[in-house]
């Protein structure tokens, strides 16, 4: 019930709306009720042989009522039927006829029109509730650790957020709508039937208990598999992002059979839960309405002793006891159904909270600086870095301060901590131990989005979003001059290229930049890193994925962007950092050797000697 109350605090901010809906709700079910007692007076002006106007006949004698219901209830009652009956059949029948039917035209045309504006209000509740959680999920992802996206997968993420949360949002209308309009159609239907006869009434409410019981078990049950149900949509979603994203290689591999055996069986187990939830999910609603059912096939008996052999109760009054009570099922029926949506609900909103839930480890300390840039120097004082899963040191007392100007290359073998170094600069990560000060200034101490407005990152992995070149270059920028979006482009060696493309700067290039070649996106990333014009640049393997006349195009750009900046430059390829104030040479976390590539290619026993001959044998 906690979750669920979790839900209804997004449907605050629609206070207005919702209230609204209620009133529109309490009006719909009144002429709901009264559309119903009409039929009363139309079937006496119908059928009855003798005089104008009937005679009220009560269920419940007035000595009868004496002690059962209190004096003023039975004569409010009395002066309103008197004063209907009045206005109704004063004057001869037809007369009588067109006012009952006038009164049943306007009656039904005002319970539609409030159903309308009920429904219309409610659904403004709903999708602005559904809209207000997505958007929470989605920025709060933006505020998460990268250690959060490396344990999760991306399709589980993306089903939270779409799947999920349409089924929470059919739950805001089980709840607003049906806990509402529901009741309150029982209990004016429930009126009308005590109006008429307690007798009938308290034989119809024999059905309730057995009803709440078989409602209670299936709830139960519903909330199990749909958690289960969810984490299988979850699952389907993963694969399909997986194999979409690497199609290319599936197909290489000839993995096609291989694949859809996977997600054909991902589907069937689906199929299998999907089919066990409606198995229990309309088990309800037939078992409710044969207990209906049943109940009323004896109040129908009784009911018609009453009318044939005591003459208790009138014809006319019988059937729209019959109506009253059978117009009970449908909002018994619904009432069934809102608290296996509500356990629905529940199930998938805990997985939504769960993302909500996560606390981000990286975030801006209380009282934390602006910084536009720094003038001194970068120390990296004795870091240390485990990731939270495992006690092995990945970064091992690392010690050394970068003057403001100075390349650093990091070179070493993989898995030796070097993209996790340099992710430690933005704040992708913090140190396990030790500290990192730009100025003498702990980089906990500024604020992440003024810290990364210094930084400028180009990976071997180069992300493009499916829009223009244009667009993509000055990401982030807004609309930035476009004249300086084509002279980044030309220092990044890309404008060439550009141009020869169908709509030139406008081509769209597709999801991840799939439509142009691997050097192409590389040196549009460079474009754009340019164009942000940060001081401190970091690639990370910028160059190691392309052929040779790809890197040479890069790596021409990257020494243009390296002009009066920071820059930290990890490279397997020994040949593009032969430039770096600094080589680091990283071997299990730690730095065993630094020194220019002078320096260290002289040092005949050193790793990045063997490095060296190892790429330069021939």
């Amino acid at each position: 019930m906690n979750t669920y109350k979790r839900i209804l605090k997004f449907v605050k901010p629609y206070w207005r709306h919702l209230a609204i809906s209620i009133v529109c709700t309490i009006f719909f079910a009144i002429f709901n009720g009264l559309s119903v007692y009409l039929t009363i007076p139309l079937l006496d002006t119908l059928f009855q042989q003798q005089g104008v106007q009937p005679e009220v006949s009560q269920s419940i004698s007035i000595d009868q009522a004496k002690g059962v219901l209190p004096d003023w209830i039975m004569n409010f009652e009395k002066d309103i039927t008197t004063s209907f009956n009045n206005f109704v059949f004063e004057g001869n029948k037809i007369d009588a006829l067109f006012r009952i039917v006038m009164l049943v035209l306007i009656t039904f045309f005002i319970k539609n029109i409030f159903g309308y504006f009920q429904s219309y209000f409610l659904a403004y509740v709903e999708q602005g509730t559904m809209k207000d959680i997505r958007d929470k999920a989605y920025i709060h992802l933006h505020q998460l650790p990268m250690s959060f996206f490396k344990q999760e997968r991306v399709g589980n993420l993306i089903s939270r957020i779409t799947n999920d949360v349409t089924v929470v949002q059919n739950s805001i209308s089980a709840t607003f709508l049906n806990m509402i309009r529901e009741p309150l159609s029982i209990i004016v239907f429930i009126g009308i039937a005590l109006s008429i006869s307690w007798q009938l009434t308290l034989l119809a409410f024999i059905i309730l208990p057995f009803s709440m019981l078989i409602i209670a078990w299936i709830g139960l049950k519903l909330r199990k598999y749909s958690a289960i149900v969810q984490a299988k949509m979850a699952d389907i979603t993963s694969i399909l992002q997986e194999i979409i994203s690497g199609v290319k290689i599936v197909k290489a591999f000839g993995m096609e059979d291989y694949e859809d055996q996977k997600f054909t069986k991902e589907t069937k187990s689906f199929f299998k839960t999907m089919l066990r939830i409606y198995r229990i999910r309309n088990a309800s609603s037939p078992i409710t309405e044969f207990l209906s059912v049943a109940v009323g096939a004896v109040i129908i008996y009784y009911g018609g002793v009453l009318v044939l052999q005591h003459n208790s109760l009138k014809a006319s009054e019988f059937i729209t006891f019959l109506f009253a009570i059978f117009q009970l099922m449908p909002p018994i029926k619904e009432l069934s159904s809102v608290n296996n949506r509500i356990q629905e609900a529940s199930a998938a909103a805990d997985r939504i909270f769960e993302i909500l839930d996560t606390e981000p480890l990286i975030k801006d300390k209380i009282g934390a600086v602006e910084i536009k840039s720094f003038s001194e120097s970068i120390k990296f004082d004795h870091i240390y870095f485990h990731y939270d899963d495992s006690s092995e040191l990945v970064l091992n007392n690392l010690n050394f301060t970068v003057k403001r100007g100075e390349i650093i290359a990091l070179v070493g073998p993989s898995g030796g901590g070097k993209s996790t170094f340099v992710d430690l600069i933005p704040r992708f990560f913090d140190p396990s131990e030790g500290r990192i000060l730009i100025d003498n200034v702990d980089i906990k101490d500024i604020k992440i989005k003024s810290l990364r407005s210094l930084l400028g990152i180009v990976t071997q992995e180069t992300f493009l979003f499916n829009e223009s070149i244009k667009s993509n270059i000055a990401y982030g920028l807004g609309n930035y001059p476009f004249e300086k979006i084509i002279q980044a482009a030309k220092t990044a060696n890309a404008h060439e290229f550009i141009m020869e493309m169908s709509e030139g700067y406008d081509t769209v290039i597709g999801e991840r930049g799939l439509k142009i070649s691997g050097g192409q996106r590389q040196r549009i990333s460079i474009a754009r890193a340019l164009l942000k014009n940060p001081e401190i640049m970091i690639f990370d393997e910028a160059t190691s994925a392309l052929d040779n006349e790809s890197e040479l195009l890069v790596q021409e750009a990257i020494e243009r962007l390296m002009i009066n900046r920071t820059t930290f430059v990890i490279a397997h390829r020994l040949s593009t950092i032969r430039n770096a104030t600094r080589i680091l040479v990283l071997d299990k976390g730690s730095i065993i050797q630094t020194g220019t590539h002078d320096e260290l290619i002289n040092d005949s026993e050193g790793l990045y000697r063997k490095f060296y001959e190892m790429q330069f044998r021939d």
